[in-house]
């Protein structure tokens, strides 16, 4: 089958299209005919060498898919040939079909085309068992959204919003900033403009955010802290701004705050399994009732995958980027 295969690890010049073998399923495992596949900043790490797939997983990039079940496991239930589906991978999602284990497969949300769905398992998975399952965000309560614009903060601010809680977002132009309001964030900074922990004090009247999602790490990690309100919760998902920082305790003990460092790729599939059936309860309603979306910047075909990395990197995106094929 095509797949992008990555020689060596480097730049966008490493990535091309290939041939490997057809996967097939473990007694649990689905396989899937790709029709779209997710672009994430993962991805671009994997292809740089830093971020290497779990043992066992597919060696090929692509950590989300859509498309339609291909072959099923002999002990797998409740899917059939045919079945369209999108699901959330350890890896092996840039090719023509992928091997998944049948708990990390879903079905694509009523009202949604099968392309779009492609958008949705790691976001969604990532800001659902973050936000609600990990620091438990209650109506009411202020969430802070770093890049706010990224597909992680499209959805974070959209599920925040649905369920009440007051969203606040750090984005890096004034585009970004429009397009996050109309997402529905109440406060939108720009970071190259302002202090934003600055903004935020104003913005809570001294108050601080309940619960923040943080993509930088230890660039912001004193900035967070001091913005945490009393009991707050701060969610560090990524290291973009660096993996080691200074942790002023005595702010974060004063505050009786947390501090919460998580991962999605590394967890065992019953994990995933759990992760994924709370999304298909709480958030694939929403969507059917157009409360939440995707939002999808672009698509580029499986063989101009070196332009899909490459607009991903330069950070101009409005949501999520894609493949197809």
């Amino acid at each position: 089958m095509r797949a992008v295969v990555v020689d060596g690890a480097g730049g966008i010049d490493v990535l091309r299209i290939g041939e490997i073998p057809d996967p097939e399923p473990a007694y649990d495992e689905v396989v899937i005919d790709v029709v779209a596949a997710g672009v994430n900043r993962a991805d671009l790490l994997q292809r740089q060498g830093f971020y290497p797939p779990p043992p066992g997983a597919p060696g090929t990039i692509g950590l989300e898919v859509s498309g339609r079940i291909a072959a099923v496991g002999a002990e797998v239930e409740g899917w059939s040939v045919g079945d369209e589906c999108c699901a959330l991978l350890a890896g092996g999602g840039y090719a023509e079909k992928v091997v998944v284990p049948a708990p990390q497969v879903m079905p694509v949300p009523d009202g949604l085309d099968l392309v779009s769905a492609a958008a949705l398992p790691e976001v969604v998975a990532t800001v659902w068992s973050n936000i609600f399952m990990t620091a438990h965000l209650k109506a009411g309560e202020t969430l802070l959204v770093h890049g706010g614009s990224s597909g992680i903060g499209t959805m974070a601010i959209q599920l925040g919003v649905a369920h009440g809680a007051r969203v606040l977002t750090t984005v890096g132009t004034k585009e970004k900033m429009e397009f996050c309001t109309r997402l529905g964030a109440d406060v939108a900074i720009n970071y190259k403009d302002a202090e934003w922990a600055s903004v935020v004090n104003e913005a809570t009247n001294g108050a601080g955010a309940d619960v923040i999602l943080d993509i930088m790490g230890a660039k912001y990690l004193t900035d967070n802290v001091k913005s945490l309100a009393y009991d707050g919760r701060l969610v560090v998902i990524g290291m973009q701004g660096g993996a080691k920082g200074e942790l002023d305790l005595g702010r974060l003990l004063s505050r009786r705050g947390s501090v919460i460092a998580t991962g999605l790729r590394f967890r065992s599939v019953a994990d995933k399994g759990r992760i994924i059936a709370e999304v298909v309860g709480h958030v694939w309603p929403l969507i059917a009732e157009k409360k939440v979306l995707p939002v999808v910047h672009s698509m580029f075909p499986l063989a101009e995958v070196a332009k899909a990395h490459a607009t991903l990197e330069q950070s101009t995106q409005l949501g999520k980027v894609l493949l197809t094929l």
